[in-house]
């Protein structure tokens, strides 16, 4: 790792990852058993490595209550081991990416880097749930349930009895021997429909949720170094609601992974639309809320509204990243993205020593702006990190943004 990563303190929510047995599971196993483990292994000139995930070298993590009277940001990271013929399935038909992992040892070609951020509403059951349990349901997902799992989709009633079957099921909800390869959009959509099973016997879970954003990142490089040193890898994101990630470059450049799933966004408002009619109301603040109720159109939980629409499907995308032309990855919860703009974020954490010390100025900036709720800041550094170049182009705006805040407050 390079020196100009310094120990990151860990907020006391950060997810303590079980280490599971090293032995691999057999290949097409359909008796899905858990192995995600904790640390990155890669390759040296001297063999195999590893390196904890959760080392304070790596991530740059800030996590705060905000003057909200508990927390509901969640977060967690893991290390998954997928099938390398699906990894490799999922390259060649989102990417048009030939992956080819022979040569590789075996645990090293599964290896997929886990990292979510959960933001909860109206309580924290969800957020928690998702904390603890998402990492292994992702990796469990597995054909064999999507049945299963269709018909209690069905049970839900309303919006689920009407709309069209989730398109990555269609293969196997045809026949369900199907074999079609289960590419990690099918994988993505499995898991979080599972978290929400799980979650359906919660009482609390009736009110209240949580939007997700998981960002999955895999080592494309031969040999493979840890994702941090590697020039190729591959990052998808499968997401609901409106937690963020994004992809900033070393030239300044934003790319956005995320959209919001908010009622009056395109995207939202098309879909709800065709099914529900129009529930959109607008409050007295000027502000849309799906049954006059919720920002959120996709979430986790909220089983009182899931009839009305609101739904755990993600929405999955997927890029090919250049590590020396990207600089970092960062996730955020709305306790920042409401207040702060993507290009705000990327100046404040490029122009950073550190991950860590980026992720802190961008919780400072936001807290000075007025921010009040709980809010996560998550900084993934790559191989162009501190390499930016440019001027801080944002700085004027946060600056008078700064000074209309305090303002405010005298007044």
């Amino acid at each position: 790792m390079s020196q100009r990563l310094s120990p990151l303190s860990l907020s006391c929510n950060s997810l303590r990852v079980q280490c599971r047995r090293s032995v691999l599971p057999p290949f097409a196993s359909t008796t899905p058993i858990a192995y995600y483990h904790d640390y990155i292994r890669f390759q040296t000139s001297g063999g195999v490595s590893r390196i904890p995930l959760l080392n304070p070298k790596l991530i740059g993590l800030v996590n705060s209550r905000g003057n909200r009277a508990y927390q509901q940001d969640f977060y967690g990271f893991a290390t998954l081991l997928l099938e390398p013929h699906e990894l490799q399935y999922t390259l060649r038909t989102k990417l048009d990416y030939e992956w080819d992992p022979s040569g590789l040892p075996d645990f090293i070609a599964r290896q997929v880097h886990f990292i979510g951020l959960y933001d909860g509403h109206g309580g924290s059951t969800a957020s928690q749930f998702c904390r603890q349990e998402f990492h292994a349901l992702f990796e469990n997902a597995h054909p064999n349930h999507i049945p299963e799992l269709y018909e209690w989709i069905k049970e839900i009633g309303g919006y689920f009895s009407k709309r069209l079957r989730p398109r990555p099921f269609l293969p196997w909800l045809q026949d369900p021997n199907s074999k079609a390869v289960f590419d990690l959009e099918a994988r993505a959509t499995t898991a979080f429909f599972e978290v929400d099973r799980s979650l359906s016997g919660e009482k609390e879970a009736r009110v209240s949720g949580a939007t997700a954003s998981i960002a999955l990142l895999q080592t494309l490089d031969k040999p493979a170094p840890p994702f941090f040193a590697a020039e190729n890898l591959a990052l998808t994101v499968a997401h609901v609601g409106d937690t963020t990630a994004t992809i900033c470059s070393t030239d300044g450049t934003v790319t956005p992974m995320t959209t919001k799933h908010h009622a009056e966004t395109p995207i939202e408002s098309t879909r709800l639309r065709r099914v529900m009619g129009s529930a959109l109301v607008t409050d007295s603040f000027g502000e849309a809320r799906w049954m006059g109720v919720l920002e959120n159109t996709r979430s986790l939980g909220d089983f009182k509204y899931k009839p009305f629409g609101v739904t755990p499907e993600p929405e999955v995308r997927a890029k090919l990243l250049k590590g020396s032309e990207c600089s970092h990855i960062v996730l955020t919860s709305d306790g920042i993205s409401s207040l702060v703009s993507h290009e705000e974020v990327n100046d404040l954490v490029r122009f950073a020593p550190t991950p860590a010390e980026g992720a802190k100025r961008v919780l400072s900036f936001a807290e000075s702006i007025g921010s009040e709720d709980n809010a996560t800041v998550i900084v993934i550094p790559l191989l162009g990190w501190g390499k930016s170049q440019g001027r801080d182009t944002t700085k004027e705006l946060r600056k008078y943004k700064q000074n209309q805040a305090v303002g405010r407050r005298r007044m």
